[in-house]
């Protein structure tokens, strides 16, 4: 999705600005409080929300609380954990916030120390489970450079409201190392190589099965065979595919229909 110039002027304007405030807090050891006032003010000036009027400190959820949360139209979009800027973040340093988000049907969470800023989508699975999309390095971002103003893009609040991040993800998910795997793996893909290994070597009797053995054993790495990801990933293809088979039925009955009729034939 393309950043509007007037968005890109300001990322490169926040950066220039806040990188220099980013690593003096760093370099002072800020404390979480102090972090939590450097992320408000990043949150207004470089990724472009209202401080006073899309961004709530202490957002209560069952009691709890979570340091910060943006709401859109009077409605909650995300929830956002800050840690201190010297602290190195960990996935579970975010886990309270998943918690405190599923709880109110959300679907994305924040977890930041200022300088690093890791977007996480959530899954409403049992138990609840969260995916890292995102993870930026303001220190390390360079406003001449598009891939890094399209990274920023994605949290700013025009890149949000035009469902960027939502796009981004989905484009991640098709293109993961377990979907590619999987598709590699598919009878049409198998089916394909024993086509083409056939007019390679005429001679060579070649199954789909023996096939898809050496690729298992000799072409994927094994991380993107087996677990969780892996199984999700093969059950989307195989979903993919009936769906395509179904619909190329159906245009096929469709077709057959359309010429009965044609011919002045009776429409079973």
């Amino acid at each position: 999705m393309p950043v509007s110039k007037k968005v890109a002027d300001r990322l490169v304007a926040g950066l220039k600005k806040y990188q220099p405030i980013v690593a003096a807090a760093r370099a002072r050891d800020a404390n979480e409080t102090d972090t939590v006032t450097i992320v408000k003010d990043m949150l207004n000036d470089v990724f472009g929300y209202d401080k006073y009027t899309e961004v709530t400190s202490e957002y209560a959820i069952k009691g709890n609380y979570c340091d910060l949360a943006i709401k859109l139209d009077g409605s909650l979009a995300t929830l956002i954990e800050v840690k201190a800027v010297g602290l190195d973040l960990k996935d579970n340093h975010v886990m309270q916030a998943v918690n405190y988000a599923a709880n109110q049907g959300t679907n994305w969470v924040l977890l930041t120390n200022c300088e690093n800023w890791r977007v996480y989508r959530i899954k409403f699975a049992q138990p609840i489970e969260h995916e890292l999309v995102v993870d930026i390095n303001i220190s390390s971002m360079n406003g001449r450079l598009e891939k890094d103003l399209d990274l920023l893009h994605l949290w700013c609040k025009e890149g949000w409201t035009k469902s960027a991040l939502g796009e981004y993800h989905a484009q991640k998910q098709a293109l993961s190392r377990y979907v590619i795997a999987a598709l590699i793996m598919s009878d049409t893909v198998l089916d394909t190589i024993r086509r083409e290994v056939k007019k390679m070597s005429p001679d060579v009797r070649v199954d789909s099965e023996e096939i898809l053995r050496v690729i298992e054993a000799e072409v994927l790495k094994r991380e993107v065979l087996d677990g969780e990801k892996a199984t999700d990933a093969k059950k989307r293809v195989v979903k993919a595919a009936a769906a395509v088979a179904k619909a190329v039925a159906k245009a096929k009955e469709q077709r057959v229909v359309a010429a009965q009729l044609a011919n002045g034939e009776a429409a079973p």
